[in-house]
């Protein structure tokens, strides 16, 4: 059954440290019962996704996440709503919410996600924006738990843009205490608002990359270019050259250091093939984790009241 206070998932401030912990704990129980589990926890219920970008983790864990749980998906595009004819996103959202019983929305702007929660009756999942990621930092601290069996107490370096993943991990972090350092190039620091509203967290921001990994017991990275940025390319890949995740930082680190990437990757940018396919890597195990945790998040926010597996 649902056990999650919140209506919507926009960012992880709208989420507990004891409600994180138990999507944690119930995504653990997910991935042990497997691909052919008989839970029904979304029987009847149909969730709409709206992606305005391009998507292979997203959209297929959300998908075949809904699926497992008993439930149906509708895969829906901008184009092919009336959202492309000049349709409000408030009228949008509450159309929809007469025929689904929630939306998983990837778009570009993070006000059109908050405006399609503002008018939607029905939960609304941030599936990314151009400001948070939550269902990520979801299954990232979802796999750094399984790796190190603990969460408080770790120290986190992200290495390079100081984008949503960045955004998200370090609201993550605050909420489960995990020190955070992020290292990035001079003018791209996480947004001012970000860091405004994030707590009395242990959080370094700096432009040294060296000095952020000292200690670490997890490095992570994310693409240097994101979809949009594609103009400014060439001046990213000179600035962030110092930022590459790659065995000289990660020696760095604590012996027992892991490596994390969201994917897509770009071997040879942000991170070398040697660390991506390394020893150390948790990249796809990482990647497998969304399927787990956007489970667990499904059903905490939507979960049919006479699920009793909780």
């Amino acid at each position: 059954m649902s056990f999650l206070k919140t209506k919507d998932l926009l960012d992880l401030t709208e989420l507990s440290p004891e409600e994180i912990y138990k999507i944690l704990s119930l995504a653990s129980e997910l991935k042990a019962e497997g691909k052919n589990s008989l839970r029904q926890d979304l029987s009847g219920k149909s969730v709409g996704l709206i992606f305005n970008k391009p998507s292979t983790r997203t959209r297929v864990s959300f998908q075949v996440g809904v699926s497992q749980l008993g439930g149906n998906s509708i895969y829906l595009q901008s184009g092919d709503l009336q959202i492309g004819r000049g349709e409000s996103l408030a009228d949008t959202a509450r159309v929809l919410s007469g025929y689904l019983d929630a939306l998983v929305v990837r778009t570009y702007a993070h006000q059109e996600a908050m405006e399609l929660a503002k008018g939607a009756s029905i939960p609304v999942i941030n599936a990314l924006t151009d400001l948070h990621h939550p269902c990520q930092a979801l299954a990232d601290l979802m796999t750094i738990n399984e790796s190190k069996s603990y969460l408080k107490g770790l120290k986190l370096a992200y290495l390079g843009d100081g984008n949503n993943v960045c955004h998200s991990l370090m609201v993550a972090a605050e909420k489960v205490g995990i020190d955070i350092s992020v290292a990035t190039p001079a003018g791209f620091e996480p947004d001012e608002s970000v860091i405004a509203r994030r707590p009395q967290a242990d959080v370094a921001i700096s432009n040294d990359p060296k000095k952020a990994v000292q200690g670490a017991d997890v490095l992570y990275t994310d693409v240097w270019v994101s979809m949009g940025q594609e103009e400014e390319a060439k001046e990213r890949l000179e600035k962030f050259k110092p930022f590459q995740l790659n065995k000289e930082l990660l020696a760095l680190a604590k012996p027992d250091a892991i490596a994390m990437h969201c994917l897509p990757a770009h071997p040879g940018q942000e991170i070398t093939e040697e660390v991506m396919q390394g020893s150390q890597s948790v990249i796809f195990t990482q990647a497998e984790n969304r399927l787990h945790s956007q489970k667990a998040l499904l059903i905490g926010l939507m979960g049919n009241e006479d699920e009793d597996k909780l």
